[in-house]
């Protein structure tokens, strides 16, 4: 298969597999006597499991560790579950900071004007000022 044949089954642009073969997370494909890349039905696999991976939240890092033990028949289903519940809990803690910044931006839409007046909440908040200078 050439690359946008993969492109288009793994669902991965070609931009990225090249990154993703660049960095080592893929290898080399082989390549045609014409130098085009030749890719085979695992390369579409590894894509498919890398792009299904990046949807979990897993770190380029993280995916390496989880392409080594997708291809480990000896591997510990522990050591797999480990890393999902440490990516969980990670995700955890980011969806509650960004629901903090939610509740902060509605909290300073709802205290601003929003008329021709110059003073404004979020403004002050975002330069740190407890309150507008007066101009």
């Amino acid at each position: 298969m050439n690359i946008g044949q993969v492109s288009k089954s793994s669902g991965i642009s070609q931009r990225m597999i090249r990154h993703y073969e660049k960095i080592g997370l893929i290898p080399a494909p082989h390549r045609r006597d014409s130098g085009y890349r030749d890719y085979a039905s695992e390369d579409v696999a590894r894509l498919r499991f890398i792009a299904n991976a990046r949807d979990l939240g897993f770190s380029i890092d993280e995916i390496g560790g989880l392409l080594n033990l997708w291809r480990n028949d000896h591997r510990a289903s522990a050591e797999v579950k480990a890393m999902a519940l440490a990516k969980a809990e990670e995700l955890g803690r980011k969806a509650a900071a960004l629901s903090a910044m939610w509740s902060s931006l509605l909290h300073l839409a709802a205290n601003c004007h929003g008329d021709e007046r110059p003073d404004c909440p979020i403004i002050d908040r975002i330069s740190g000022c407890e309150s507008a200078p007066e101009h």
